[in-house]
């Protein structure tokens, strides 16, 4: 990392070069490009008689919650069961209290499946009453990860038809990603348009949408976004070392502790941070960041989002990102106080503002992998002809380049413009057979169409 500090204290007159196009044309010359056809893979008859009441506890962050609520769509479906609105599991380290309707907008979420699934707010009253008005009464059959379908068929449907409601807590990919087309399709039709956001979240995400659009006019009204990772849980987590100083090791000592209570501690687990780093495990820090967009050819001009939680030290750690980035905004930069008030304290509806304004960027950069990214790049190919419009840094190869003290600028700019192209024509993906929907939806729920 300090490599990268020194080559940035020595960029002097480099810093101006000519700024390059965002991205390059996204849609492949074929004359044909990929649009949204998710109701063309869906059957549009009456449902039958409800088998019963499907209970689900979704974990994790915004894009985990994500991931739960549309494969609970499509496990209610291959049950014929009734969807009741999910929870959302409290845990250490997201520490949000949200419900479903604070996140996303639950009457549109249930008005949009109607004609597919049957989802309701809470379990009807007599239900509820035979189990002693206690969900944890009601039978959890802690399904496997990515159980299969002929699993809830052969497992779950038999419990539900015997007892009238099911539970499966928790509840994240528990659905296989190979299932038949039609129940992709649903997974697609719940993500892409059942779960909208709140309108408090959408009303303050669009107004940031429209002010990072007004503060791009050096680049007609495009702004490039990131995801940077390197938030206090997430450099603690990855047992990276930055600083090396005893603040440091105390601080994330104490961090792990308390997001995951003795696991780093257990008999025989070696943490080896010079190997994570090789292995392009460790976050991004900020001023890699920097080096890394001002060596694909982004020059100061350039208008730059950046969505993250409480970034580690950001005093420091970001004061070097800004001085190459001046225009760069954040969620807390481009609102007021006032407005950020009501989604304080509030992880999963704070990301969804950041995925609202990523989602809408020119290019997204992606700086490690999470659900956040997995599910945006899969969102902006949805809306954007089947290209992702994401840089994907190969993050091994750019440790080499960081730490080589001999490289010239030249070299590495040259270096970094090679990622960018690779990721450019990487943006383009289909779907293999055990892939994730959620981040290649092509072909299921999208057809191509000739251009007008």
């Amino acid at each position: 990392m300090w490599q990268a500090y020194n080559m940035f204290c020595n960029l002097g007159d480099a810093w101006h070069w000519s700024s390059l196009k965002l991205m390059a044309p996204h849609y492949k010359k074929s004359g044909k490009r990929w649009v949204p056809c998710i109701r063309k893979r869906l059957t549009q008859s009456a449902l039958p008689p409800s088998n019963g009441f499907l209970v689900i506890e979704a974990n994790g962050g915004l894009n985990q919650q994500r991931i739960s609520i549309c494969d609970a769509v499509a496990v209610a479906s291959l049950l014929n069961a009734t969807l009741v609105s999910p929870a959302f599991h409290l845990n250490s380290v997201w520490r949000d209290s949200s419900k479903f309707g604070d996140i996303f907008d639950e009457d549109h979420f249930i008005e949009t499946l109607r004609k597919h699934v049957r989802v309701v707010k809470e379990l009807p009253e007599n239900v509820s009453a035979q189990f002693d008005h206690n969900i944890s009464s009601i039978l959890n059959m802690r399904t496997k990860a990515f159980s299969s379908q002929s699993y809830y068929l052969e497992k779950v449907l038999p419990k539900l038809l015997e007892l009238g409601a099911v539970r499966i807590a928790p509840f994240s990919n528990r659905l296989a990603n190979s299932v038949p087309s039609n129940i992709n399709a649903l997974r697609c039709l719940a993500n892409y348009e059942a779960l909208r956001f709140s309108e408090p979240i959408r009303i303050l995400a669009d107004n940031m949408v429209d002010r990072m659009i007004k503060k791009s006019a050096l680049t007609g009204g495009k702004y490039m976004s990131v995801h940077l990772r390197f938030e206090e849980d997430m450099v603690a987590f990855s047992c990276c070392i930055y600083d090396g100083d005893w603040k440091e090791n105390i601080a994330m000592e104490n961090a792990r502790e308390r997001g995951w209570r003795g696991k780093f501690r257990r008999p025989g687990r070696v943490i080896n941070p010079e190997a994570n780093r090789r292995n392009g495990r460790c976050p991004l820090a900020p001023i890699e960041v920097g080096m890394m967009l001002r060596g694909m050819g982004f020059d100061n001009t350039t208008s730059l989002y950046v969505a993250s939680g409480k970034i580690y030290n950001a005093e420091k750690y970001m004061t070097p990102l800004r001085e190459l980035f001046p225009l760069l905004q954040t969620k807390e930069t481009i609102t007021s106080p006032e407005e950020l008030a009501q989604f304080k304290g509030h992880s999963s509806r704070l990301a969804a503002l950041d995925y609202t304004v990523c989602l809408r960027s020119e290019a997204f950069v992606m700086t490690q992998g999470s659900n956040f990214p997995h599910f945006l790049m899969g969102h902006r190919r949805y809306l954007y002809g089947g290209h992702a419009k994401t840089i994907t840094p190969d993050k091994q190869k750019m440790v080499l380049l960081f730490d080589n003290p001999d490289i010239r600028w030249d070299r590495f700019r040259h270096l970094m413009q090679d990622i960018r192209r690779h990721s450019e024509s990487k943006g383009f993906g289909f779907r293999k057979h055990s892939g994730s929907i959620y981040n290649l939806p092509m072909p299921d729920c999208m057809c191509q169409q000739a251009e007008s």
